[in-house]
């Protein structure tokens, strides 16, 4: 899996990009997904993440992860002039991409100092919650909240990042 990772903070070291990189491909392949697959890690601070949380959310406070899941459905190919071969390739390459996260790097630290573990493990925790709800899942009632977060839990733990 291709993962393009932004650091708009200049807070967020190689190592925790790496890490952040290494959860992230971890997590594909435990889902199997296709290694064609693309999505985008921005890390960003409060004020940043505000204005892409009123943006997509209408929610106008910080927030510790936006996810924005790509919807290739939303692209209308009648005004373009390619033929059927064109068509499929692009349709191939719009879909590899799976969508971008936007992570408050100002959160995860409040929230990691909050919780008791490392800043570390909250920016783990926060990609890969992000990740999951890029790739379908959700926690909108209990039965998926049960089946997200317990795959969360078990992709952490498994890939060794588990709470401490």
């Amino acid at each position: 899996m291709e993962i393009e990772l932004i650091d708009e903070t200049s807070q967020v070291s190689k190592e925790d990009q790496e890490s952040i990189n290494n959860l992230l491909e971890y997590a594909a392949n435990y889902l199997k997904l296709a290694p064609s697959k693309e999505m985008r890690v921005t890390f960003v601070d409060n004020p940043a993440i505000q204005k892409i949380n009123l943006e997509y959310r209408a929610k106008d406070v910080p927030t510790d992860v936006v996810s924005l899941e790509y919807q290739p459905d939303d692209f209308d190919f009648s005004d373009f002039e390619i033929d059927e071969t064109e068509l499929l390739e692009l349709d191939d390459e719009l879909n590899s991409y799976l969508g971008e996260l936007f992570i408050s790097v100002d959160k995860a630290r409040e929230q990691a100092e909050s919780y008791g573990h490392s800043y570390e493990r909250e920016l783990g925790f926060l990609a890969l919650h992000g990740f999951l709800h890029i790739n379908g899942y959700d926690h909108m009632n209990e039965a998926d909240e049960a089946v997200m977060f317990g795959l969360q839990k078990e992709i952490l733990d498994h890939y060794g990042l588990k709470r401490e």
